[in-house]
């Protein structure tokens, strides 16, 4: 068996924990909207605006970090919003809605990232050399992991919105009105709430989180993007959410869990030979158990019951 230095096991453990960060700001873009019964199955298309906007007016405009940040939750929270309405005001399934967006969004990115896009290749220009103040700050967390390059605010940034979202959810009025237009939307209706806007604000807010992945990533990751592919964190966070049983704090777990097995499958090929697909096997063998986990309960109880 082959075990790395010390150093570059923290190494190796602060780029797990950078990987970490987009997917679970992705996860809790799928959970909230799925509080207020709404299937975000779009957070891959926001995702790709959040870093397209991101980038664009990293690379273009010379904008701060900070600033990009905001640009890309404004970017992913107007994908959201619009699907959100689709479904409030002209009862389009937000499934469908979502899809055709995820493809109309990315076709939009890769026509804007054109002029920003590198000569002879297929990415666009990189931040490190073009905008090195675009790039997410530090701020020394990276001496925490032998001066990995990779790891940034993004970490404890992806945390402190897991926290904010459970305190919306379940500290505010306005969570309880998104909760229980989720849970029924005539006894939603009876209460004097006002559905449409809980769904389009739920969507809405889910979008900013899910554009806000995106920028964490390419901001803080990898500085530059392949513009034609539709990145999978945002169908892999559908997961992430199950297994995490739709919490807030269970699902920065799950996050952490599927992202190491996940990144631990590469260097398990590279140092011991053994085959990466076996990760997929594991994490689909987790997720499966996660999905029958009703069905195990009402067993469970049916048996005490006889």
């Amino acid at each position: 068996l082959y075990f790395p230095r010390p150093e570059v096991a923290l190494e190796y453990f602060g780029s797990t924990l950078a990987k970490t960060a987009p997917l679970l700001m992705c996860t809790l873009s799928v959970l909230f909207a799925y509080k207020v019964g709404l299937f975000n199955i779009g957070a891959s298309g926001q995702y790709a605006v959040g870093a397209g906007f991101a980038l664009y007016f990293g690379i273009h405009y010379g904008t701060p970090w900070w600033l990009c940040l905001l640009l890309a939750m404004l970017g992913g929270a107007a994908l959201g919003a619009i699907a959100g309405a689709l479904k409030a005001y002209l009862n389009v399934n937000e499934v469908i809605a979502c899809i055709m967006l995820n493809w109309i969004s990315l076709y939009a990115v890769n026509t804007v990232l054109t002029e920003v896009k590198e000569s002879g290749t297929t990415y666009t220009l990189p931040l490190r050399t073009n905008n090195p103040n675009a790039l997410i700050p530090h701020l020394g967390l990276q001496h925490l992991f032998a001066d990995n390059r990779y790891v940034t605010i993004a970490i404890p940034l992806a945390v402190i919105f897991a926290i904010l979202v459970w305190v919306v959810l379940d500290k505010t009025k306005l969570g309880y009105e998104l909760k229980a237009t989720g849970l029924s939307i005539n006894a939603a209706k009876y209460a004097g709430i006002k559905v449409g806007r809980s769904m389009v604000l739920s969507m809405t807010i889910s979008g900013a989180l899910a554009g806000l992945a995106g920028v964490t990533y390419y901001l803080g990751y990898v500085g530059s993007i392949q513009p034609k592919v539709l990145i999978s964190t945002g169908f892999d966070a559908i997961a992430v959410s199950l297994l995490g049983n739709n919490n807030p704090f269970g699902i920065v777990f799950s996050t952490m869990l599927i992202t190491l097995i996940s990144k631990g499958s590469t260097y398990m090929k590279s140092a011991a030979g053994v085959d990466a697909e076996i990760a997929s096997v594991i994490t689909g063998i987790i997720l499966l158990f996660s999905a029958c986990n009703a069905y195990i309960k009402w067993k469970i109880d049916r048996k005490s019951v006889v």
